[in-house]
């Protein structure tokens, strides 16, 4: 029987993108589609039930989520263990959003609060060095966001690939088998407007323009590539 790619939960999406295009975990698996047609399993890394044996996986992807890895929450410090666990396995890793950050700080790099604010909306990814993840993309590329946090460091020996007006660390790789995105490659136009939605009153709040952001999200193609170049390239079935 061959191996599954194991999503590890990290957080849900906002009820309101919840309730139009599921949870993080559907949106992945509707993202790769066909691309990868061996078992999926979804592990939830809040809870304390057991961790998927490392070496029993095709590959993992960690969620998106509310929370901020610079909480001292137990859950967060044994998730960080196990990425080092995975990272010494040199099994196939990509971080999403709140999995990259959990990702870099668990392997020596920072977190922090981003300095420039909240990036949310579909934005323009500048690439900064070639890769795998970013096969077929061009120069630029649209990207989905929604975040506050950002990696301030990268862990030693890692590769900065991609970086947006307000966050410098949009990507990263590091050593053959772990790559990570700041942006939402599994979010959708629908789904980006409606998170635009969600956070309105926060965005008003923080001085930005929700109509106008809402206005020019949508679909972010290329970015959606990352994840499936990520199991073309690193995921053997």
């Amino acid at each position: 029987m061959p191996k599954p790619i194991f999503i590890l939960r990290a957080g849900d999406p906002a009820s309101l993108v919840a309730a139009v295009r599921g949870q993080f975990a559907e949106m992945i698996v509707r993202a790769v589609g066909a691309l990868w047609d061996g078992p999926w399993e979804v592990h939830d890394i809040r809870t304390d039930a057991p961790l998927p044996a490392v070496r029993g996986a095709a590959a993992f992807v960690m969620t998106g989520s509310s929370s901020s890895v610079t909480d001292l929450d137990p859950w967060i410090r044994r998730a960080e263990a196990y990425v080092r666990e995975i990272a010494q396995a040199e099994v196939p890793l990509f971080g999403i959003c709140f999995g990259h950050q959990l990702v870099a700080h668990a392997l020596g790099g920072e977190v922090a609060k981003n300095p420039r604010g909240r990036e949310i909306g579909t934005i323009r990814v500048k690439r900064l060095a070639d890769d795998p993840i970013f096969a077929g993309a061009g120069a630029e590329l649209a990207a989905n966001a929604t975040h506050m946090d950002s990696v301030t460091r990268l862990p030693e020996g890692a590769r900065l690939l991609a970086s947006s007006e307000l966050e410098p660390t949009q990507a990263f790789a590091l050593g053959t088998a772990i790559r990570c995105v700041q942006f939402h490659p599994e979010i959708d136009g629908v789904a980006m407007r409606t998170y635009v939605e969600a956070r309105a009153s926060l965005i008003t709040a923080e001085g930005g323009d929700a109509e106008a952001i809402r206005a020019r999200s949508g679909d972010a193609p290329e970015a959606a590539e990352t994840l499936r170049n990520f199991v073309r390239g690193f995921v053997k079935g």
